[in-house]
């Protein structure tokens, strides 16, 4: 593929610019847990005095670990050797979590606390995050110091944390530019009977970052003679995160010429597909891209999939992160967890500086709060792996699709212009960052060095 084409292939505009108590009990209340944090002998008389204590004393060192300290972050810990010593205390500590021995797991986390930090290398970081994500699992007192674990970031903070990793990274990018080929390939396939027409229902639209450049797309291929009709049907969580997509995508589409664009926002569990009005002969794609594993059980996961089938779409996009998470024990979903948020802290020193406003806000807000996320699910719950992902498809009805060479040389060209025009060997690496193409060509992954991180692949109704 030559450059200039490459280049047409892939859009990159994506549009980001366009209580329950009295004030006097909570008071007594602080004071009194400002009296055992700072005397944490004091009244110890019975065996939960003592776990009380050793757990603001804990919070204590997290509270000592926030202050950055350049010493902390550069000296204690450098080699391998250290950074696997803190991998095995957060095993041990979630070890001691599952089986309820508190003392146990609160004595591990202190070490790790101690040596761990939000500024240090990608381990101590990620380590930091999990040692959180832990520690909120210990039944325990409510100190003031717990309420800085425990806070959620804002909407505003999420969204801001999002863009930037948007922007840095080729993590979400890679997703959605492939999922939109595969999309305007399939509307391309049936220009003949669709009328210019494409309907695209999305499972998970979120601040909807997918679609400009799929947008965009369509735009360059429409003319004044041979207009194209794009409808987004989009669910997502809140009525106010809905209206703002709707807002953004509308003015990035207000931009592009002989495309005519309607986005309709569906609150989450307010309807299901059924009561979607599907247009006959109009190209309809279902989006699935990180939706099927974040569904609470087999079950759903199966309706979902037999509801969708039953709507008879030309295209079923199908994107997923990668990894051996199942509904296993807690352990082992922690292990496999921290193994795959451990790559993705390290691919952050290939997108941006250690120290950067934006990557801290990432690590905190994005990465930092899906990790926490997923340590507050129960065993069993989710957790699918990509291979039963592609079972279930197929138990359905769904047939699984060659993905197209533009597709593949798409995903190479992502990651030369994220890498400002680096030369990828053997023309599919940029860094520590990869593009595989896996099952004859029916998929196509995203690794970071040996690390897979997220799989696509496109599906049809079996005849």
């Amino acid at each position: 593929m030559n450059e200039g084409a490459g280049e047409e292939l892939l859009s990159l505009s994506l549009g980001l610019n366009s209580s329950w108590c009295t004030n006097t009990t909570k008071m007594k209340r602080k004071a009194k847990d400002d009296h055992e944090y700072s005397n944490p002998a004091c009244n110890v008389t019975t065996m939960q005095d003592v776990e009380d204590n050793k757990f603001f004393n804990l919070l204590h060192m997290r509270d000592q670990m926030l202050k950055h300290d350049p010493k902390r972050s550069n000296g204690a810990l450098e080699g391998t050797t250290n950074g696997l010593q803190l991998i095995h205390l957060l095993l041990f500590a979630a070890t001691a979590i599952n089986k309820n021995n508190t003392s146990s797991a609160v004595d591990a986390l202190h070490e790790i606390y101690k040596n761990a930090s939000f500024h240090g290398d990608s381990i101590q970081r990620v380590v930091a995050y999990f040692a959180d994500a832990l520690s909120v699992r210990i039944p325990s007192p409510r100190s003031p110091l717990y309420h800085s674990i425990v806070v959620s970031p804002t909407p505003e903070e999420e969204f801001s944390a999002f863009t930037e990793f948007y922007r840095a990274s080729p993590y979400y990018q890679f997703a959605h530019f492939t999922a939109n080929q595969a999309i305007v390939e399939a509307f391309e396939n049936e220009e003949k009977r669709n009328g210019g027409r494409i309907h695209v229902i999305d499972f998970d639209v979120s601040y909807g970052f997918q679609w400009p450049s799929l947008i965009q797309s369509l735009s360059d291929k429409a003319s004044s003679s041979k207009p194209i009709s794009l409808r987004i049907t989009g669910f997502g969580r809140s009525v106010d995160e809905l209206e703002e997509t709707e807002m953004r995508l509308v003015n990035f589409a207000s931009g592009c010429n002989n495309l005519f664009f309607k986005f309709e926002g569906i609150l989450r569990g307010s309807s299901t597909c059924n009561d979607i009005r599907i247009e006959k002969y109009s190209t309809l794609v279902v989006n699935l891209v990180f939706y099927l594993q974040k569904l609470s059980s087999s079950n759903e996961m199966h309706d979902t999939l037999a509801t969708i089938h039953s709507l008879h779409p030309s295209l079923v996009v199908l994107i997923e992160r990668e990894g051996n998470q199942s509904p296993r024990s807690f352990v082992s979903r922690f292990m496999e967890s921290l193994h795959y948020y451990a790559a993705m802290f390290d691919s952050l020193n290939e997108c941006l500086p250690p120290e950067s406003v934006e990557r801290l806000s990432i690590e905190k807000n994005h990465l930092g709060r899906e990790i926490k996320c997923g340590m507050d699910q129960e065993d069993g719950e989710g957790h699918f792996k990509v291979e039963s992902l592609k079972q279930r498809m197929e138990r359905v009805g769904f047939e699984e699709m060659k993905l197209s060479s533009r597709t593949v040389s798409q995903a190479k060209l992502l990651l030369k212009i994220k890498s400002h025009g680096s030369t990828m060997g053997c023309g599919s690496n940029c860094g520590g960052f990869r593009v595989l193409v896996r099952d004859e060509g029916r998929e196509i992954s995203l690794g970071w060095q040996e690390r897979l991180l997220i799989t696509a692949s496109g599906w049809s109704c079996r005849e």
